[in-house]
């Protein structure tokens, strides 16, 4: 008897470098909602001297138009991971996405100085939210796989969106009354809500099943430490440098608050508002404190480098803005590769040749003087934006390595904090050293030096950060194929 013959190919065997295509149109559905909550940090924070003018309001007032947002977003990002679990991520993201569209819809309507403020904190409690839970739902689609690929592109407005963000914010102001920067926020919001509905999964909890209660307790020491400390990290460039009162309570409370929290998290499991024992993951660890690192060396020089471009060159906030345009170019440019490499070879070398590219692309600025060429700055710039890119791409990947499905909110609650309070730090510590080192400064060439200066010191964060890398994950462990053990236990 014959065997009857296979017509037609064979089937084609399992692409293990394939990525779903759900993850992917997950993907985009997050980026276009996170657009609007990415740039929107950025654009006010050109846009407050206008403000102050607008409003009739001092600059150390309209400040709160900044202050109080992030406060808010501090506030409400370790509820993402507890919220998730009593509302599903398609849910809890429509609901935040909602709650950003409305704080920016009052904010365009705001009267004066207190209500914009106020709905100001409306914002930030939406994008409190929505910070951590876009890595976390798109990590949690893609199971492990292909995550440098995955994070190159879920992370890309919050790679871009301190570099663009005063672009964008200097050509409204260029050319729209200052209400538009917060209506623009409004087709984000509304194309965001509207993919939302149509392409996240409903993963809401079972009725009737077991329902996360909220660790109170946690909440009201994480929640006000970790803002206390963002606060008086943002108090410092106008007071006594570190030592003035206005930065050293706040300061030391926060810390206090977020130590007794450390203390109760560390020997819970369970009922905990973030899950601190995933710090026995050396991933996870060693990738929260370089991405702290890298806030610093991200937001810190993100604020000497349009103020060298004022002060030293002459430059408008539009004018500075579009100067730092090739950094955000070289970021796009590498985080394909970046991310293609980290699912390679690891994220350890990624960000070793990262960071590395980050700090030799700084030395130019930190040898500027008052004749220094815009067109070798911008190079430079050029550079680092690609080292930069590369960096994160392979930090944010390696947070999660090894980490189970339900882990996955607490991490990304963990990275998102650390990188926010290095960014914060990197300010205020810059800032100190810029108004030491400029102190007196009068002339272009004086200016010059002092900003030389603050970028070593620059320099120097990027090249702590360096050895730091080798402390990620190598080189992923490759699937074995299907049946290879069977056929070794053959030979045997």
């Amino acid at each position: 008897m014959s065997t009857p013959r296979r017509t037609g190919p064979p089937p084609a065997a399992a692409d293990p470098d394939r990525t779903d295509p759900a993850v992917w149109r997950m993907a985009f559905t997050i980026i276009v909602g996170a657009l609007a909550v990415v740039f929107d940090t950025t654009i006010v924070s050109v846009a407050l001297n206008d403000l102050a003018k607008e409003l009739g309001a001092p600059l150390a007032t309209i400040q709160w138009v900044s202050t109080g947002y992030l406060l808010a977003v501090f506030v409400t990002i370790p509820l993402a991971g507890w919220a998730q679990s009593r509302l599903g991520g398609k849910h809890l993201w429509i609901t935040s996405l909602g709650m950003f569209l409305l704080g920016s819809i009052l904010c365009a309507l705001a009267w004066d100085t207190t209500s914009l403020i106020a709905f100001r904190v409306v914002q930030g409690i939406g994008g409190g939210i929505m910070m951590p839970l876009m890595p976390t739902l798109v990590m949690q689609a893609a199971k492990g796989r292909n995550i440098g690929k995955v994070m190159a592109t879920v992370t890309l407005p919050t790679a871009l969106g301190p570099i663009l963000g005063p672009v964008l914010g200097g050509i409204i102001l260029n050319l729209a009354d200052w209400r538009w920067l917060f209506l623009v926020n409004i087709p984000f919001c509304v194309v965001g809500g509207w993919l939302a509905r149509r392409n996240l999964p409903d993963d809401r909890p079972a009725p009737g099943g077991p329902r996360a209660r909220l660790d109170v307790i946690g909440l009201l020491l994480l929640s006000p430490g970790v803002a206390a400390i963002i606060y008086g990290l943002s108090r410092v460039e106008g007071s006594a440098g570190f030592a003035g009162a206005e930065v050293l309570v706040p300061l030391t409370g926060g810390l206090a608050l977020v130590g007794a929290f450390t203390a109760r998290a560390l020997p819970r499991t369970e009922g905990v508002l973030v899950n601190l024992r995933l710090f026995r993951h050396r991933a996870l660890a060693s990738a929260s404190a370089l991405g702290f690192l890298a806030g610093i060396t991200l937001y810190g020089a993100m604020m000497l480098l349009p103020l060298y471009w004022q002060q030293v060159h002459g430059e408008d906030a539009l004018g500075a803005g579009l100067l730092l345009i090739p950094q955000g170019v070289g970021a796009f440019l590498s985080r394909t590769r970046a991310g293609r490499y980290t699912d390679r070879i690891g994220p350890r070398w990624v960000a070793f040749a990262g960071f590395a590219v980050v700090a030799a692309a700084t030395v130019p600025f930190a040898l500027v003087t008052a004749g220094t060429g815009k067109v070798l700055l911008m190079a430079a710039l050029l550079v680092r934006g690609i080292g930069m890119g590369a960096a994160m791409i392979s930090l944010t990947s390696a947070a999660y390595v090894g980490l189970g499905h339900k882990e996955i909110p607490d991490a990304s609650i963990i990275t998102r904090v650390a990188q926010q309070i290095g960014g914060s730090a990197g300010i205020a510590v810059l800032a100190v050293i810029l108004q030491h080192t400029a102190d007196g400064a009068r002339t272009p060439g004086a200016l010059a030096d002092g900003f030389g200066d603050a970028f070593w010191w620059s320099v120097a964060f990027s090249t702590v950060a360096i050895p730091l890398c080798l402390l990620l994950p190598g080189r992923p462990k490759p699937p074995a194929p299907a049946g290879k053990a069977g056929a070794d236990a053959a030979q045997v």
